[in-house]
């Protein structure tokens, strides 16, 4: 799909994902095509990311950059293979993102331990620690590991010869997410910052620092006054009630911080067995049917907004023999 003369988007299947695919921007350059984000690192992924080029006339070499939202799988698989084949492209991210690529991908039984642990302070009892500790592993096999050419730090302008984009730092969904905004047909390319239907996960996690919750919805708020006339999304469909959808959002993260103090008027209560008591938009509405991985972002994102309540000083965190509590501030 032609979104403005030079800019297309392209849906990168992905049948591993309930989001099905992934959505790739090709922004047209003096020196080449810039990419926004790839996929999964499956042939599937690769074959609808190849057969969209090839619709369009050009080829992988015809890429000049990538730029990557953050490095969860589906936005960062194809990266390193897409490199291979054009070796003079680029790769671009958030330094914090760079950062992460270490311990995601190649030392991840360290990473793994140290989730092992912060979860079980929360709550989480041994047999589901072992289970939520190895959740996340098939997204190894999504990823070819590729490491930045470039690092942005957000305010950045990337120029192709015929398009300028802004870049911005949006922490939340991830610690180094970028969105990339085109001011003078008013396009933001929002990654999974902002998606028009489903509400991105926010997880409070060992790399994430101490609020990220806090940080997303801040986030949400600094991109609010930018003149925007579509969001082009990671996944699902382009939209333009940009300011609506930020309302939505944030009146989901209040409504949930409200059911969150009603748990907490009974007794002071950990963040696994909070999680088990609020409703979660799974394919399966029961706290113990809901599969391991999803179950795992659930109790991770209740520790953000715990966190982040605890910042705004309406709730209190408790330790006691070396487990986490939260309860109402007197």
């Amino acid at each position: 799909m032609e979104i403005v003369p030079g800019i297309h988007q392209l849906k990168v299947a992905m049948s591993n994902s309930p989001l099905a695919y992934l959505n790739c921007y090709l922004i047209k350059g003096r020196e080449g095509w810039t990419m926004i984000d790839t996929g999964f690192s499956t042939p599937e992924s690769f074959e609808s990311l190849k057969a969209g080029l090839e619709g369009m006339g050009i080829s992988f070499t015809d890429i000049g950059a990538i730029l990557v939202t953050h490095i969860h799988p589906d936005h960062y698989g194809l990266a390193g293979k897409i490199r291979q084949l054009s070796p003079e492209s680029r790769l671009i991210m958030h330094k914090w993102e760079g950062v992460l690529i270490e311990s995601r991908y190649l030392k991840f039984v360290d990473l793994q331990k140290k989730i092992a642990a912060m979860l079980e302070k929360h709550g989480v009892p041994p047999i589901d620690v072992s289970e939520f500790k190895i959740a996340s592993m098939p997204a190894l096999e999504f990823v070819k590991i590729n490491f930045p050419d470039y690092h942005l730090y957000g305010g950045e302008n990337i120029s192709t010869g015929k398009f300028n984009l802004e870049a911005i730092w949006t922490p939340g969904h991830s610690i180094g997410h970028l969105c990339f905004y085109e001011p003078k047909n008013q396009l933001l390319f929002s990654g999974d910052h902002l998606l028009p239907v489903t509400i991105p996960n926010v997880s409070y996690h060992v790399e994430t620092g101490d609020n990220p919750l806090g940080d997303y919805l801040y986030s949400l708020e600094k991109i609010r006054n930018l003149s925007v006339s579509r969001v082009l999304p990671g996944h699902e469909d382009c939209f333009t009630d940009f300011k609506g959808r930020i309302d939505e959002i944030i009146r989901h993260h209040e409504n949930r911080a409200k059911e969150i103090l009603l748990i907490l008027q009974k007794n002071p209560c950990n963040a696994f067995d909070i999680s088990g008591e609020l409703f979660w938009n799974s394919a399966n509405a029961h706290w113990e049917s809901i599969p391991v991985l999803e179950k795992r972002l659930a109790v991770m994102e209740t520790i953000a907004h715990l966190e982040k309540m605890r910042w705004e000083n309406i709730v209190q965190r408790l330790v006691k023999d070396d487990f986490v509590f939260y309860q109402v501030k007197n």
